[in-house]
């Protein structure tokens, strides 16, 4: 198969969507987000890229805290539009159930199934975006969405960005078991 040049911008897809949580204003604001990892296990990180100029950026930087909900295909409009307006001129408190947890500056989404609530450990600026980590303090999760008592991807139905095609999609089927799939490539030879 022939390969081709196609630029250096391009993202590695799919990416989850996720709704960063901060408080600006003196109300829950949610950014969308898809520039978004785990970093570590222990203890555990997530890292995520957030615009320089972002209202949510200046809130996680401030408070040192923030929530990732990460919304099922049914939210696919509201966290749209939560990427499309700034929580310095609207109020995105009103589009969901807002909870807290233990942190009190990172609102977390009821609708959502599955929410983290991050205490920022560090920072770093770069041209345009800034990476913040933040170490997972607590995760909630919808009970109905475990399997075996594990986080079921399938139940969890995340929504899901890839670039530059700027298209949603949803999670697919699975081809395999990860540190299983490979066990007897090599053998025999």
């Amino acid at each position: 198969m022939e390969k081709v040049s196609i630029g250096t911008n391009i993202p590695v897809c799919p990416m989850p969507i996720t709704l960063v949580g901060t408080m600006v204003q003196g109300r829950a604001n949610f950014m969308t987000v898809a520039w978004i990892a785990r970093m570590n296990m222990e203890p555990p990180l997530i890292a995520m890229g957030l615009n320089r100029r972002s209202a949510t950026r200046e809130a996680a930087l401030k408070t040192k805290s923030f929530s990732v909900n990460f919304p099922p295909v049914s939210l696919m409009e509201k966290a749209d539009y939560c990427g499309l307006v700034s929580g310095k001129d609207t109020d995105k408190s009103v589009l969901f159930d807002v909870f807290y947890g233990t942190l009190a500056d990172a609102p977390l989404i009821r609708e959502c199934p599955l929410s983290f609530e991050c205490r920022v450990v560090e920072s770093h600026d770069f041209s345009t975006h800034t990476m913040i980590v933040g170490e997972i303090v607590a995760t909630h999760l919808d009970a109905d969405c475990l399997t075996d008592k594990k986080p079921d991807p399938k139940k969890i139905n995340p929504l899901m960005l890839t670039m530059p095609d700027n298209r949603y999609w949803v999670l697919g089927e699975s081809p395999g078991r990860a540190w299983n799939a490979g066990k007897n490539v090599g053998k025999g030879q």
